[in-house]
C-alpha cells in the first residue's frame, strides 16, 4: 500500500491529451489552462487573487520576496518540509525557530509571541498535515506587532478554519501541488493573495515567475529586476482544473479514514480529528520507529517520516530549543491516506499499527 496516491481517471486523461495536441504547452505569460486554474483555484479558495508557479517552493519563495526581510526575522516553526527555512534564505532574511503545539503540532502563538523582537518582520505558520493553525491568535499579533503573515499551506489544499477555506486570510497563502499532494499536479503552486496591495503584487508576482519580465508588448518587453523561471505549465494545469472538481469529493473521502484511525488506532499520540483538516498526512507516534517501519514494509506498507526538525539540520545548525519538536521528531511517522485506499487496507493498517507501534 502506497503513503500517498493521486486519485485520477479518463478525465485527467482526456485533459493531458487535449494539451499535447494542442502544441500549446507552456507560456510566461500565464494564459491558456494557466489562467483558467488560477481563475477556479482562487474562486474555489474565495481568494482576492491567485498566481500560480511551478512548485510550492517556488510560491514560499516569490510570496516572501514581496516583503523587504533582508536582515530580518522570520518566524517559523522548524516542523516542516526544508523549503518552508529555505524560502527565508532566498530571500535574505533570519529564519527564527519556535516550538509546536503537543497536540496539533502546528506553530505554538505563545512561543511566537515569546520569540518576537524589533527585527521581527514576519510570521510563517505552517498547516502541517493540513490541520489549520490558531489564526485568530496569529492575526492578533500581525496587528499588535506591526507584522506580516505569510502562510504555508502545502499540506492544507481544501482546509478550512472557521468555516472559511485556507487561502483567504493572511497577506500570502502558500500552496504546492504535487503527485503526493491533496490536489495533485506532475509539480506545481499557487500564491493565493488577500492584501490591501494585491493588484500590484499580482504584476509583481507575474514578471518575477517569468525571468522578471514586464511591459511585455508582442515581441518587446522590458526587465525591471531579477526574476526566475517560475511559470506553471499547461500539462500541470489541466490536471489541477481536473483535480480541483473532484478534491472536496477526495478530502472527503481522507477525513473518513482520518475518523477511523483516529477511534481504532491505539497509539500514544496521533493528529487530532477535525473536520476542518485536509488530512494530507495522518500522523502517529511510535515507540520504536525503526522497527515499526521495518515491520509495516515487510507487510507492504509503505510508511513515511514527516519531518525531520530542520533546526537541527548542518545548514541551520541552530541553538534553537524547542522540546516538543524534538521529542516528536524521534517517534514520529506518517501512515498512508489517501483516497484509493480499500476498507480492507485500511482494515490492515489499523491491525499491524496496532500490533506493531508497542
Amino acid at each position: 500500500m502506497k503513503l500517498f496516491d493521486p486519485s485520477v481517471d479518463n478525465n485527467e486523461e482526456n485533459a493531458i491529451k487535449k494539451v499535447l495536441h494542442s502544441h500549446f504547452w507552456a507560456s510566461g505569460t500565464g494564459i491558456g489552462k494557466v489562467l483558467e486554474f488560477e481563475e477556479k483555484f482562487r474562486k474555489y479558495t474565495k481568494a482576492s487573487r491567485c498566481i500560480s508557479v511551478n512548485s510550492g517552493t517556488a510560491a514560499l519563495h516569490l510570496a516572501l520576496s514581496l516583503f523587504n526581510i533582508k536582515n530580518k526575522e522570520v518566524i517559523l516553526p522548524s516542523l516542516s518540509f526544508v523549503s518552508t527555512a529555505h524560502a527565508i534564505i532566498y530571500n535574505g532574511g533570519i529564519p527564527i525557530f519556535v516550538d509546536v503545539k503537543p497536540d496539533t503540532l502546528c506553530i505554538d502563538p505563545e512561543m511566537i509571541k515569546k520569540s518576537i523582537t524589533k527585527k521581527t518582520a514576519m510570521i510563517l505558520p505552517v498547516h502541517f498535515a493540513g490541520f489549520p493553525c490558531d489564526l485568530d491568535e496569529i492575526i492578533e499579533l500581525r496587528g499588535k506587532f506591526n507584522l506580516e503573515i505569510i502562510e504555508d499551506a502545502a499540506h492544507a489544499a481544501g482546509a478550512s478554519y472557521k468555516n472559511k477555506k485556507i487561502g483567504s486570510h493572511g497577506n500570502a497563502v502558500c500552496f504546492s501541488f504535487h503527485p503526493v499532494k491533496n490536489l495533485a499536479m506532475p509539480s506545481g503552486g499557487a500564491i493565493t493573495l488577500n492584501d490591501k496591495n494585491e493588484r500590484g503584487f499580482t504584476e509583481d508576482l507575474k514578471s518575477k515567475r517569468w525571468m522578471g519580465i514586464s511591459n511585455r508588448k508582442g515581441s518587446k518587453y522590458d526587465v525591471k529586476d531579477i526574476g526566475w523561471n517560475y511559470y506553471m505549465n499547461e500539462f500541470s494545469a489541466a490536471i489541477g482544473i481536473e483535480q480541483l472538481k473532484k478534491l472536496d469529493k477526495t478530502n472527503s473521502k481522507r477525513k473518513e479514514i482520518a475518523c477511523r484511525y483516529s477511534k481504532e488506532l491505539h497509539v500514544e499520540q496521533k493528529i487530532p480529528f477535525n473536520r476542518n483538516c485536509s488530512y494530507h498526512i495522518f500522523w502517529i507516534t511510535v515507540n520504536n520507529r525503526d522497527n515499526f517501519i521495518k515491520k509495516m514494509q515487510q507487510n507492504k506498507i509503505e510508511i513515511g517520516i514527516h519531518y525531520l526538525p530542520i533546526h537541527k539540520m548542518k545548514f541551520y545548525n541552530s541553538k534553537s530549543k524547542l522540546p516538543i519538536t524534538e521529542k516528536i521528531t524521534k517517534n514520529i511517522v506518517s501512515l498512508p491516506i489517501h483516497p484509493n485506499l480499500t476498507d480492507d487496507d485500511i482494515d490492515k493498517i489499523i491491525k499491524l499499527t496496532n500490533k506493531f507501534s508497542k
